[in-house]
């Protein structure tokens, strides 16, 4: 087969939330479009900045992109030397990509510089600096679909229109779905394109203090990062994808898949992913088809976000934005306890020890944490999306956001108001015997299970027996919550006439 003669004699791949060397639009379609191709990763300190002012220092993200970055740049050096290239590699620039990525396009002199789409609002302005800098020095950015499979306007309604419930969103998906839109983007039988690394520019990873940050325990926490990591994770999780739709409720079980991380960064291929759902999908899998579902929600956020980017400050629903939340020193020391896993609910509290510890939040939990916040503290939505989006290594603000906004009742196809989730039910019902709580809450581990969800309900006796002090070693309710749900019903009032 002939190849089509190349349109640039040389172009640069600005990675982002994609660090990964195969199945990767941009990086194919610029090794296909030019002669020579560097690749470059820049940390943001329009980004990076904000988290060391908030004394995010040892930040679990920053580890996992460096980590990651390191695991790419091994796999760069590995392609060039397949096809006879030494010397090819990552280049990393640390400063604002507003200005690094137009000066090291002019360093480089190439053509055209080539990137994937990211359709948060902060990446949409940054990336329109970017593109400006780089016409004024007649460079052109290429940008393609990489993170979803189906973006922004691919999946509309009947009127034109964005869809703003999830179960026709999810029929349109899937009725859309060919297999041509999961077919991976090759990389390695145009990897001779890629080029050395000029002398003098900055290649490899610094060292993570070189940026300000400091390692975490991600380490500790044996958490695979990279492709390799994405790929060693993916293979164990379809070992036991069958029985996903009954696990991945029950946070002491090995249920759900771990792979919120490498897809927000892009570790993983979505592609990839749904190709694999999908295929078991059809075979009658029903693990499988859960999964699907889970990642076609993602999908479902994402074009929220780019059709209403108002969610990202405000409800989707504006009724909601009405609400008067609590406020004041008590409001404060409510979120305070809240962020330290201090409600006096154990189920609340484990969960929000997990994040603290980990990074990482159960899927259920995050809802239980986020009903618990809105509506049996009485707290904005906001407070809690804040916190979350500091502490969450798999972060992704379309998630993040459209998840908060189900569990306060504000967003799209969100969960009614007047559905409020009870926390010991929930305790009981996904960890009956109690392992998750015991894990998390040493203080709890000998109460019997029965007594374990509402330690404030066991007698005197039977708490001493525990070693369990309320009050002292493991903190008394901070509200009632049949109490704090009639409150919330009338808080939301606001938004009666609205269902």
């Amino acid at each position: 087969m002939t190849l089509a003669p190349k349109t640039y004699p040389s172009g640069l791949v600005w990675l982002r939330r994609d660090l990964r060397s195969h199945d990767h639009a941009a990086l194919h379609q610029a090794l296909r479009q030019c002669q020579r191709v560097w690749c470059v990763f820049v940390f943001d300190t329009d980004i990076l900045q904000p988290l060391l002012e908030r004394g995010l220092q040892a930040d679990r993200r920053v580890e996992f992109i460096h980590e990651s970055l390191i695991d790419l740049d091994e796999q760069l050096r590995a392609l060039g030397r397949s096809n006879g290239t030494e010397g090819v590699g990552l280049l990393v620039c640390h400063g604002r990509a507003i200005e690094q990525i137009p000066r090291l396009a002019a360093q480089l002199g190439v053509q055209a510089v080539y990137a994937n789409h990211d359709h948060e609002p902060a990446a949409l302005a940054r990336d329109a600096q970017v593109r400006g800098a780089l016409a004024h020095e007649g460079v052109l950015l290429h940008t393609y679909k990489d993170q979803v499979v189906f973006e922004r306007h691919e999946i509309l309604n009947q009127s034109g229109h964005a869809f703003t419930v999830f179960t026709p969103y999810k029929k349109a998906w899937l009725q859309s779905l060919t297999p041509s839109h999961t077919q991976p983007h090759p990389v390695e039988r145009f990897a001779d394109a890629l080029a050395p690394c000029p002398p003098g520019l900055a290649t490899g990873v610094p060292p993570l203090e070189a940026l300000g940050f400091v390692p975490s325990n991600l380490r500790e926490l044996k958490i695979r990062t990279g492709s390799r990591g994405a790929l060693a994770l993916l293979e164990d999780f379809l070992a036991r994808i069958e029985h996903y739709g009954q696990t991945r409720d029950f946070p002491a079980l090995k249920g759900p898949s771990y792979l919120s991380v490498h897809l927000r960064f892009g570790t993983l291929s979505i592609r990839q992913a749904v190709r694999l759902a999908h295929d078991l999908h059809q075979q009658g899998v029903a693990g499988a088809s859960t999964w699907l579902s889970e990642l076609i929600w993602r999908e479902f956020y994402q074009q929220i976000l780019a059709h209403f980017p108002h969610v990202a400050e405000r409800a989707f629903k504006p009724v909601y934005d009405r609400i008067r939340w609590e406020h004041g020193k008590t409001a404060q020391a409510h979120f305070a306890a809240w962020c330290a896993g201090q409600t006096g609910y154990p189920l609340v509290d484990a969960a929000m020890h997990q994040l603290n510890q980990s990074g990482y939040m159960h899927n259920r939990l995050r809802m239980v944490a986020a009903s618990f916040l809105c509506k049996d503290l009485g707290l904005d939505w906001r407070w809690g999306e804040r916190y979350f989006a500091d502490h969450l290594i798999d972060f992704d603000l379309a998630a993040n956001n459209g998840g908060w906004q189900w569990c306060a009742s504000s967003g799209c196809d969100a969960q009614p108001y007047f559905r409020i989730f009870n926390p010991v039910l929930q305790s009981e019902k996904f960890d009956p015997q109690g392992k998750f709580i015991r894990r998390y809450l040493p203080p709890l581990a000998s109460l019997p299970d029965a007594q374990l969800h509402a330690p404030w309900r066991a007698s005197a006796h039977d708490l001493a027996a525990a070693g369990v002090a309320l009050g002292r070693n493991y903190p008394a309710p901070l509200v009632d919550h049949f109490e704090a749900r009639a409150l919330t019903l009338e808080r939301y009032a606001v938004a009666r006439t609205e269902t």
